[in-house]
């Protein structure tokens, strides 16, 4: 018999905007991301710059649904 888990299932009801995340930062749908770039912004602390970036509390949301995504 199957058990059940208690594990929330989050992942299979996100509903990301594709392309948003290249479109914040400006490269083609295209061409990945660069995970050194990603991982700078995920570090980075809100309101200043990575390479020329704002980084927002948005932009770290999508930066680290990609970077779960991709791992």
């Amino acid at each position: 018999m199957p058990r059940k888990t208690s594990i929330p299932r989050w992942i299979q009801k996100a509903k990301p905007k594709p392309g948003a995340l290249h479109k914040q930062l400006g490269y083609s749908i295209d061409k990945p991301l660069p995970e050194g770039l990603l991982q700078e912004i995920k570090e980075a602390n809100l309101g200043t710059s990575v390479r020329g970036h704002h980084v927002t509390p948005l932009l770290k949301r999508r930066v680290n649904f990609a970077l779960n995504v991709r791992n």
